[in-house]
């Protein structure tokens, strides 16, 4: 008996002569990404506010890759970014958003209370860059020919924290823009499910980047005790197929994935 959906013949989103813009992509979990993609086959346009880093990653990526730089809240510096990769690769398939900071502090402290500009900038990049980006991308997926048998146009995938389920001391601002990252998921991909652009998330823990490839091991110790298994801290590559495999992954929508070992922060 023939099965109601043979998968000898599902068609998936390949990344082979896909484009994707990457945010955060001249270094860490969307420097992996991209050189993935590029392995794959794709083309890929860099976003990032480091423009030396920039040169590098392209440098080091080949012809296939492009890059602008960028504040991912800017609405003009996003458009540009949008602009070049139509102009240049013709479409854009898939939107990976990683840009982000961090910056701790407390919600009263020893100098009073946290300054408000310092909760907004974080808030301001990480959610509202992250929205800012992926709405102007889907605006160009939504006219791709489908690529698959269920009309999917475009497939977006953002980045929040296990922060935003483990806010630690100190987080507030952090967390509060990687929940929001989460909350926004579903609504998103029920905003695009008519125009065949699927959008899921995935939650980090604590992760091989340049940041902590230099922190003394007093500080990756702790962080590697509390990781379930496997005992250490992810490497980006990890990440980076995690990605294609959402790409791939044509049922998975308006999900959030925590790639963490199991880690739970404590306060």
């Amino acid at each position: 008996m023939r099965p109601l959906y043979d998968l000898r013949e599902w068609k998936k989103m390949d990344l082979a002569n896909k484009t994707a813009l990457i945010t955060g992509g001249a270094s860490g979990l969307g420097l992996a990404t991209a050189r993935n993609f590029i392995a794959a086959g794709a083309n890929v346009m860099l976003f990032d506010l480091n423009q030396q880093a920039l040169d590098a990653a392209v440098a080091e990526l080949g012809e296939k890759a492009i890059s602008h730089a960028g504040d991912v809240s800017d609405q003009v510096a996003v458009a540009e970014a949008v602009a070049r990769t139509k102009e240049k690769f013709g479409t854009i398939h898939i939107n990976v958003n990683s840009a982000g900071i961090g910056g701790a502090a407390r919600t009263v402290g020893r100098d009073g209370p946290m300054p408000l500009e310092k909760f907004e900038n974080i808030v301001r990049v990480n959610l509202i860059g992250t929205f800012n980006v992926l709405r102007l991308c889907a605006e160009v997926m939504q006219l791709n020919e489908p690529a698959t048998e269920d009309g999917e146009r475009g497939v977006i995938v953002n980045v929040a924290s296990i922060a935003a389920f483990d806010g630690q001391t100190g987080q507030a601002g952090y967390a509060a823009s990687k929940g929001g990252i989460v909350s926004m998921t579903l609504p998103i991909a029920r905003d695009l499910s008519k125009r065949g652009i699927r959008v899921n998330t995935i939650a980090p823990g604590v992760f091989e980047t340049p940041l902590l490839a230099k922190a003394p091991d007093e500080v990756r110790d702790p962080l590697i005790a509390i990781t379930q298994f496997p005992k250490r801290l992810g490497n980006p590559d990890e990440f980076a197929h995690q990605v294609a495999h959402i790409v791939g992954a044509t049922y998975l929508n308006g999900e959030t994935i925590r790639l963490d070992s199991a880690i739970r922060m404590p306060a």
